[in-house]
């Protein structure tokens, strides 16, 4: 399973990188993916979790403020968190700090913020790495940096 081979890849990536994320569509298996790395010092959130999503909604400041290391899970339902984490990172540039999903090209929602967006690059660890990050692998997922030394 080619999720499994990003493992590894997605663990390189979290130990010089502040953001990671995976692209891909629904039932790709990103959630699996990500989950695994709950538990091992990172917070899982999940924005499928309408109270959760809510609470990311109403003061994503506050929501990002209150974590250290964790996993998002389905962040285009939450917009406003882009920001949010945009800010923490440039304040503590720590790596390892946030692993973003998404089933949704970030890059088309209304409120994201263009400039910040342009600086995700596709893994150079990853397959897609000479190709634009909103295009997805055949397999369906795509392995976005922010801020790494991989790019």
């Amino acid at each position: 399973m080619f999720a499994r081979a990003l493992t590894p890849r997605i663990k390189l990536a979290l130990t010089d990188t502040p953001v990671v994320l995976v692209v891909g569509p629904r039932q790709a298996g990103k959630t699996t993916l990500v989950r695994q790395f709950a538990g091992s010092g990172m917070q899982y959130i999940t924005l499928d979790d309408a109270a959760a999503r809510q609470s990311a909604e109403d003061d994503p400041a506050g929501f990002i403020r209150n974590l250290d290391r964790a996993v998002i899970d389905e962040v285009q339902r939450a917009p406003e968190l882009l920001l949010a984490i945009k800010k923490t990172v440039d304040e503590d540039r720590r790596p390892g700090r946030f692993l973003l999903t998404s089933s949704a090209d970030l890059m088309t929602l209304p409120r994201v913020a263009d400039s910040w967006l342009a600086e995700w690059k596709p893994s150079s660890c990853c397959p897609c790495h000479k190709r634009k990050w909103s295009q997805v692998l055949a397999t369906g997922l795509t392995v976005c940096l922010l801020g790494s030394s991989h790019q």
